[in-house]
Parts: C-alpha cells; structure tokens; sequence
C-alpha cells in the first residue's frame, strides 16, 4: 500500500486539508470555511471582535467541530484514512489555546461515539474563546515587556521580534493581569499549531520551534525557553504551561491515538508530527535555503530562509527572526507589511477605475524610474516603517529628493510598486550575514503573484528570476512535507537533513520572469533615492 501524507492548515477563515502521495503529487484537497460551514458560532471572516477595544478571538469548540466535518467530507470523497502514514500542518501564527486541569484526562479518554466537541469544549479548556493574531489589546503588556528585558532592541536580539501585540508572550501576560482565576486554572497553552496535533496525540504536544519564535518567549539562537522572558510574562508557572522545550519540524512525537482509529479508521500505525506555524509551513513547501519568498496577499511579506552560517543574522526592531522548522542552526528572516494588496488596489481603485488591465498598462507605459516620481502609499498604519500613515509624493532629481503634493495620474502604478519593493530590497541586505551568498530565486506567492506586470517590475527590481508554484495551499503542502519527512526520517532512525530527502527540489515550480540586466542596474541607483523619501516622510509624520 502506497503510503499518503496529510498536511492540515488551520487559518483565520478555514481548515484545509493536502493529501499527497510519496512523490509530492496532490491526490486530495478539503475546505472547511468557519462562516458558511459553522454559522452558528457567528464569526466573521472566522474570528469574533470584542468585547474590549482590539479584542480579537476565535472558538476553540469551532476548530472541534470543524476538524469532524472535514474527515467527514475527506470519508465521504472515498480517501481511505488506513492509508495516511504521517500528518503534520500550519496553524495560523501566535493564536493560543488555553488547556484546564480536565484537559490530559479528557484527551486520554475519548469515547468513539462522541465527537471532538461533545467531550473536550465542555470542561477542557479554561479560556473558551482563543487569542488569535488579529489581536491588538496588548499594548500595555508589549511596553511592560520591553522595558523588563531592556528595550525593544534587545528584545529583539534575544527573542527574534520586539514585542508585538498578537504575539503569544503578552497575550498571555494580559490574561494573567485582567483574568488571574482564568490563568490560575490554566494548565497548559498550546499554540494552534500545537493545539491540532494534541487532538491526535491524546495528550498535549509540544510547541515546534518556529512557530515558538512568534512568541517573545524563546531564544531564537539556542531555541529554548528563555527564563527572562517567561518571567516577564507569565510568572514562575509558565515554564511548566508551555511544557518541555520546543521541537524541531519532522520529528516523530508518537502514533495516533485510539480514538482515531476506532471512529475513522486511521491506522495505529501513523506518525504524528509537530505542526508549524502558516508562515514557516509556506517556506518549506515553496523554497529552499537561499531562496526570497515575496507574499504579495492582504499583508505585503517577505521571507527569507537563511542557510547556516557563522556569523547569525542581525535582527532588528521592524523584521522577524524566525527558527527554521527542519534546520535548527539556519533562520527565516520576515519582513511583514501590513499595506500590502489594499494599498495596490486603493491606486488601482482610485486613479484606473478600478481594473487591473488599465494598472498594467500604467505601469508599462511609464519608464524605469518613473520619470523621478516616488510615492509611498500607507492606507493603514504601517509595520514598516512603523506607524506611519498616509500618501507621501516625491521627485528625485540626481541624489535629491523633494516633496510635490501630487504625481502625474499615470505615474501612481509604477510609483506604488517601485516604493513597495524598494523598501523591501532596501532591508534584504541588512537582514542577512555578512558574506551570505547571493539569493538564488525569488519566488512569488498571493493574490498579485498571476498579474504578469508585477512579476516582470519583481524580477527586474529584484534582480532575480521569479518563480510561482503550482500550488494555492502553500501551507497546507509545507504540512503534508513535513509529515512525510518525519516518516522518512524515522524510517532511517531519526536521522537525515528535509533537502536530504527532497533533493534539494521544490516541487512544482515554474519560473514565469526573468530580470534584464540594464533595467536591474537602473534599480540599483534607485535604492538609496528610495531610503531618502522614506526617512523625509517620517519626519512629516
């Protein structure tokens, strides 16, 4: 019996399933859409708002529900579950959920005639409702985390990140500070990415290693729980509520529980592997080390997956240093804008009457360069820069730049992608160690990544060939990979490196742009014009 891989994704709005065969090919695909499917918990775009300002959570006994419904439907498309070797996933990045002291008991003792919510929402859980990323409550608890550890900057050298609202270090320190009975009743915190492969485990598992670095609570270098930052944030018991220290991607954390079994049918014999967060679940199934990958969706986001070196790259206050979900000595550098599509489909809306078709053609017919014109475009208060806001217009004229108060109507298409990915290359040097070798590809991924004009501006101003992926469920693959790499691993006694198994292939890629050498250099003299419009806007601020 050939074996199958299943790759879960739990996100904001669904969970989906990747079912992949031993050579990669996609042999199944599911959708579970919270609001459509499961109206009756009355979600929108899968999350509920309040009741306090910036509040943001999501019902644990949802995701119950919705990982019944989704075997229900896999069953129903005639996928044999006897024949899954391995699972592992994503799960959307710095949710947590929040185990009570019934929770080990309950998961040990689940009856095959109930479902997942029937026996665990009831009394399993001490909070009911989990922090999800969209969350904006903690800023009080983000500064009371700083200034323990020393400022942002050295929060950052330790933990990857400064501290950021969604991340699970001060939405745990929030709970602890407004709800003390709640966190005193509190026996474990999973992620959600730790959260779904409990459920199969029977027991709790442990949180993987990249998806802890989006906590501010361990050390990106050493991946361990830093005894600082679990103090500040949770007190002497958080070390044992987020359990044993994480573990890396691949590993074999024991076979499905008996539940799994007796109600669908899965063999005894499966592995369970720990689940990572989307972002790092996205990197493995769309790059290797040494590759960009530009995620051009809602948010604007570039990752970049650091092979091992000497020297660690730096971090800094407005970029993620993530641990690396197979390779515990290489890095994913993450550079997150919040004005990503929205800010390219206001210009689109506002100066092309609203068509994609009369963008491109803007963009084709202006020149490299843009005449001099510069815009820079933030909608909504940007991450990077942080907090600025507003429509910045500039013309450069040799190494100067000078504010205008508008640009010609033609020049907002170019000038919007120009700015976009010139603050990004602007940062891809001083993210990565010194004498990193040169970026191989720049893979493209999102909603942008079919527009053939914004490929053909990404490869030029970049300077790589730009590649797209047969694949529309990146993190849902990067699960299914990594099931399949701890069953390959544990197959050869718990050794073996992910490109040992894949070769050093991604699977199903395509390259679609290619840079041409003297528009690349024009982009080169482009940079540090870029920089100056850019430090001029924040002083407008």
């Amino acid at each position: 019996m050939a074996p199958l891989f299943l790759g879960l994704d739990l996100s904001t709005q669904q969970l989906k399933a990747v079912l992949i065969s031993e050579d990669d090919a996609v042999v199944h695909e599911s959708a579970v859409h919270f609001d459509n499917d499961l109206p009756q918990y009355e979600t929108t775009n899968g999350a509920i708002l309040g009741p306090a300002d910036g509040e943001v959570t999501s019902p644990v006994a949802m995701w119950l529900d919705a990982i019944d419904l989704l075997l229900e439907r896999m069953k129903q498309a005639g996928i044999q579950f006897s024949e899954i070797t391995a699972i592992s996933g994503a799960g959307q990045q710095h949710g947590s959920v929040f185990w009570s002291t019934n929770a080990e008991s309950a998961l040990a003792s689940l009856d095959a005639t109930l479902t997942l919510r029937e026996q665990l929402a009831p009394n399993a859980f001490s909070i009911q409702r989990a922090p999800i990323w969209q969350d904006s409550s903690t800023t009080e608890d983000c500064r009371a985390l700083e200034d323990a550890i020393g400022g942002p900057q050295e929060l950052a050298d330790l933990s990857g990140s400064r501290a950021y609202e969604r991340f699970t270090g001060t939405q745990i320190a929030k709970i602890r500070r407004l709800d003390s009975g709640a966190y005193g009743a509190t026996s474990r915190i999973s992620l959600v990415s730790s959260f779904i492969p409990s459920l199969f485990l029977g027991h709790i598992a442990p949180i993987e290693v990249s998806d802890a670095s989006g906590m501010n609570l361990m050390d990106v270098l050493t991946c361990k729980w830093d005894a600082r930052l679990l103090d500040a944030c949770g007190g002497p018991a958080l070390r044992y509520k987020l359990g044993p220290e994480p573990v890396p991607g691949g590993t074999c954390l024991g076979k499905i529980s008996d539940w799994w079994t007796r109600r669908w049918g899965f063999s005894a014999d499966c592995i369970i592997a720990p689940f990572t967060g989307d972002n790092p679940a996205t990197v493995v199934s769309l790059s290797a080390p040494g590759d960009a990958l530009l995620s051009l969706g809602t948010s604007t986001t570039l990752l970049l997956s650091i092979p091992p070196a000497d020297i660690p790259p730096k971090r800094f206050t407005t970029s993620h240093l993530l641990a690396h979900p197979t390779t515990l000595d290489a890095q994913i550098a993450m550079l997150c804008y919040k004005n990503g599509a929205l800010a390219r489909e206001q210009v689109r809306d506002i100066y092309y009457d609203r068509h994609w078709h009369l963008f491109n053609e803007a963009v084709e017919s202006t020149p490299t360069g843009n005449n001099g014109y510069m815009g820079l475009y933030f909608p909504l208060p940007e991450i990077i820069p942080p907090n600025i806001v507003g429509n910045f217009f500039y013309k450069a004229k040799d190494d100067n730049v000078s504010a205008v108060d508008s640009l010609p109507e033609d020049a907002h298409a170019r000038a919007i992608l120009e700015s976009q990915f010139l603050s990004i290359r602007s940062r891809i040097a001083a993210i990565l160690p010194p004498h990193a070798p040169h970026l191989n590809r720049l893979v493209m991924a999102g909603g942008s990544s079919g527009n053939e004009t914004i490929r053909q501006l990404a490869a030029d101003l970049f300077d790589m060939k730009v590649y797209v992926s047969h694949t529309k469920e990146a993190a849902g693959m990067g699960g299914a990979l990594l099931a399949k790499y701890a069953w390959w691993k544990d197959a050869r006694g718990g050794t073996g490196t992910f490109e040992e198994m894949t070769g050093g292939e991604v699977v199903g890629m395509q390259c679609v742009a290619e840079p041409r050498a003297e528009v690349a250099k024009i982009y080169d003299g482009l940079v540090s014009l870029y920089r100056l419009c850019e430090e001029d806007a924040l002083k407008r601020m």
